[in-house]
């Protein structure tokens, strides 16, 4: 398998029309998630006023350090008036189930992938970048 799948790595940003800021998020979000992304999402959380769209359909696996990590960035860009919305979670995957145990599914503004590909460039910009690796950040 490919090695990348489980390392966790940060695709994007890119920048979307009105603002957004869509990220995806892909592998592994545990402990060495938290050690490899946590600057790089504070860099951007710390931004005044921010829209930022967390696209989580490539996450392999989470665990309670990875939704710290999740969680921490939600707090930031809420304490800076800014907005974190989550795409990708799918009703079987890690992450729904993991917001599901921990009762947090409603702690987060989660949006249908229809939604977030609605957004002018939103899905094209991710889309680009996933395929031919420009502004790929991995850590």
């Amino acid at each position: 398998m490919d090695e990348g799948q489980y390392y966790p790595r940060l695709v994007g940003p890119s920048p979307a029309a009105r603002g957004t800021t869509v990220l995806e998020l892909r592998g592994e979000l545990d402990i060495l998630a938290v050690s490899v992304l946590s600057d790089q999402l504070d860099d951007l959380t710390g931004v005044q006023g921010g829209d930022l769209l967390l696209d989580v359909r490539a996450v392999t696996f989470i665990d309670c350090a990875g939704l710290s990590l999740l969680s921490r960035a939600r707090y930031r860009t809420r304490q800076r008036g800014g907005r974190l919305r989550l795409t990708g979670v799918t009703h079987g995957g890690s992450v729904a189930r993991l917001l599901r145990m921990t009762g947090l599914t409603d702690a987060f503004e989660i949006v249908s992938d229809e939604d977030a590909a609605a957004e002018p460039a939103a899905g094209t910009a991710a889309s680009a970048e996933a395929t031919d690796g420009a502004g790929t950040a991995v850590a």
